[in-house]
């Protein structure tokens, strides 16, 4: 029988292997030898590329490197790539990357030597940085196709076209390099040119300088710059930028502190700009905004992405300020532009422009030579000038603009608050809103320039506003004018300048009176009632107040001729009344206006007062035919009777239809007018430019009005 003996601890190691310790110890000296291995494995790939400086690499890198870009890339000279110590240092000389097939030079990029290093992570992730460059016989052609979907910066076969991300770079040197950018598209072309830049060991001892010049949308321009890097400012890591551009007589100046060369991400800069027409600045980059006068203009510039955002903007335009935001971006299918503006004193000079002035020619000579400068006719004063809709397909905006004050010698106006909204050629300022004369005018004018020739919509409001005030420019006083007046237009019309749109307008035009006083003197000379004129002179009450019932001036438009329907205003002495019209298209005014008392008047000339001429000279023609025969039947009467028979041909029997103000203070057509007995009027006409009380038209009068309308024969 076997006897079991004792176990031992030499018996338990043989059943169980080693003891944990021990294959602990073993397996750490196999990981410790392992990444000793791999760290002198990679110390000598390192010691071997920093000894050999990489130079072997030259063909591979060739062959790689252009497979990967799609592009064919050769290095004639030196060549050197390793690590230094821990940053990729790359040295070439006589290298070149070729451009796609479709570009206008042969080679995206050549430099007789390029020399850098390179952050070792960015290669891997995020935005590529290098903390030095030295360029030397470079040159750069960065270019788009003709439609727009390729560059050739973007590498690889059919990937389109990438927005251009340059590298960031901490310090510089670049000597006799060339930059060239060329997009189609936009219609620019530019070249740069770089001076040498002088170093003593580690220390930039000059300034990064370089000028340049080109053609943007036909525009040519120059420009010239630096980058100042003084050595205290290099240890930081940062760049002082300093740029100046001329173009279309105007002058750009930009500076501020750049974190690397290239990086102008969030960076504030300061944009100071001045020139004749400010309106001549961003045409450049295709914005249309109404010509202006000499003009400066500072703000501050910050790029975000495709975002252009100006901000503290502060300058002036002629005589007028602006201050306020705007951005700008460069996003599909057009430009966006967001503005707040804000101007104190606007004066009326610098406001011409909106309707087509040129606002010198304003100052200088007065608006009938500005107007006949945009050609249209000889003492015309409607601008015939293109408001240049073509151009507003290049962007889309959304801008809101108010004004303090307008200088005027006239019409008071302030108050001014406009809100402007352009989306794919529909333009619309509304709501437009100003004060005048202790009054508010409120206005949504619309234009489609969608429609050949463009379509404008006109819907103006002017809320009660004392006439006193109104008309001060205009020889009237305050003092004892308590009357006011409202009004409405509404018309539609196809143009692509003011005088176009008015001269194919048709809609409606009202001005309401309602009860109030008038100063004597006005309105009786108005009316041309000599007898109660000559009994207030002697009176010596010239300013004693006429209370006006109620009153209208209405026409209505077509073809862009306004035809009086009606112009009555209800006085308690007289109604007065006016017949004809007026042409947007030549300007003339061919109108008559007759006084008839309510009570019986000596020396009452109740025949027709024409008011001719054009919008520039308006002319007054006291002298009608009927006022002609009236005075020769009293020259007739005075030579076989008494000089009191001559006064009869001048007497006003007083037998004038007071008004039913209802449907004057309504603003009705001539046809809805009504006596105060519920008549129908039989004095106003028919709403035509008929100027007889029976609104039908003299002989020869169509003639002759369609002439002086329509300018045809």
């Amino acid at each position: 029988m076997d006897t079991a003996g004792p176990i031992t601890p030499e018996d338990r190691i043989a059943d169980h292997g080693e003891p944990a310790p021990r294959r602990h110890r073993r397996a750490w000296r196999i990981v410790r030898n392992i990444a000793i291995g791999l760290v002198a494995a990679i110390f000598l790939v390192w010691l071997v590329l920093y000894i050999t400086k990489g130079r072997f690499l030259k063909h591979p890198f060739e062959r790689i490197t252009a497979g990967l870009l799609h592009r064919d890339l050769k290095v004639r000279g030196d060549f050197q790539l390793y690590f230094d110590p821990l940053d990729i240092k790359f040295l070439a000389e006589g290298i070149t990357i070729s451009n796609p097939s479709w570009a206008t030079r042969p080679n995206l990029f050549e430099a007789g030597r390029i020399d850098t290093r390179i952050a070792p992570l960015s290669m891997i992730w995020g935005r590529k940085r290098l903390h030095f460059l030295n360029l030397t016989k470079g040159a750069i052609d960065l270019e788009w196709d003709a439609a727009h979907k390729h560059n050739s910066w973007t590498f690889g076969d059919g990937k389109g076209g990438k927005p251009l991300t340059l590298p960031l770079i901490r310090r510089a040197l670049v000597a006799q390099t060339t930059l060239r950018y060329r997009d189609p598209q936009m219609r620019l072309v530019t070249d740069l040119s770089f001076e040498p830049i002088r170093s003593q060991g580690t220390s930039i001892t000059d300034a990064i300088r370089f000028t340049g010049n080109g053609v943007v949308r036909d525009t040519p321009f120059t420009l010239s710059g630096a980058m100042l890097s003084p050595n205290a400012t290099v240890a930081r890591g940062k760049n002082e930028l300093q740029l100046t551009a001329h173009a279309a007589h105007n002058i750009v100046d930009v500076s501020g502190t750049l974190p690397g060369l290239t990086d102008i991400e969030g960076v504030p800069l300061a944009v100071k700009a001045r020139g004749r027409n400010a309106a001549e600045l961003l045409d450049i980059i295709g914005v249309v905004i109404p010509r202006t006068r000499t003009y400066t203009a500072r703000s501050t510039l910050v790029k975000t992405g495709e975002e252009y955002a100006f901000t503290h903007l502060a300058g002036t335009f002629g005589a007028s300020d602006l201050s306020g935001n705007f951005t700008i971006r460069n996003v599909k299918p057009r430009l966006k532009i967001d503005a707040k503006l804000a101007t104190r004193k606007l004066d009326i000079v610098d406001a011409a422009p909106f309707i087509g002035y040129n606002p010198d020619t304003v100052a200088a000579k007065g608006a009938i030579a500005a107007a006949a400068e945009t050609g249209a006719g000889a003492s015309h004063i409607l601008p015939d000038a293109n408001l240049r809709v073509e151009s507003i397909k290049n962007f889309d905006a959304d801008a809101h603009w108010t004004v303090g004050v307008v200088r005027s010698r006239n019409v008071p106006i302030s108050h001014i608050d406009l809100t402007v909204s352009l989306v794919d050629r529909l333009l619309k300022l509304s709501p437009l809103t100003f004060s005048m004369a202790r009054g508010n005018v409120a206005a949504d004018i619309i234009m489609d320039e969608r429609r050949a020739p463009m379509h404008t919509d006109y819907d103006i409001r002017l809320a009660p506003t004392p006439m006193g005030r109104l008309l001060a420019g205009y020889g009237v006083d305050e003092a004892g004018t308590s009357g006011v007046v409202k009004g409405h237009i509404t018309l539609a019309g196809d143009g692509d300048t003011l005088h176009d749109s008015l001269a194919s307008s048709h809609g409606r035009i009202a001005f309401i009176l309602p009860e109030g006083t008038f100063w004597t003197r006005n309105v009786q000379l108005a009316e041309l009632d000599i007898g109660t004129f000559v009994q207030k002179m002697f009176q010596d009450k010239l300013k004693e107040p006429v209370h006006i019932n109620c009153g209208l001036i209405g026409f209505t438009v077509g073809h862009g001729v306004a035809a009086a329907d009606p112009i009555l205003i209800d006085t308690t002495k007289n109604v007065m009344i006016g017949r004809g019209g007026f042409g947007f298209g030549t300007e003339a005014i061919d109108m008559a206006f007759r006084a008839d008392a309510k009570k019986i008047s000596l020396f009452s000339a109740q025949s027709p007062i024409g008011i001719e001429g054009s919008f520039a000279k308006p002319r007054i023609n006291p002298i009608s035919p009927d006022l002609v025969a009236r005075a020769g039947a009293g020259v007739a009467l005075g030579l076989v009777g008494t000089p009191l028979a001559a006064v009869l041909a001048f007497v006003d029997v007083g037998d004038a239809k007071a008004a039913q103000c209802g449907p004057v203070l309504a603003g009705a057509t001539a046809t809805a007018q009504r006596t105060t007995k519920g008549k129908p009027r039989d004095d106003v006409g028919h709403g035509t430019t008929a100027k007889a009380e029976d609104g039908k038209k003299a002989p020869g009068e169509r003639k002759e009005q369609h002439k002086k309308f329509f300018g045809l024969f």
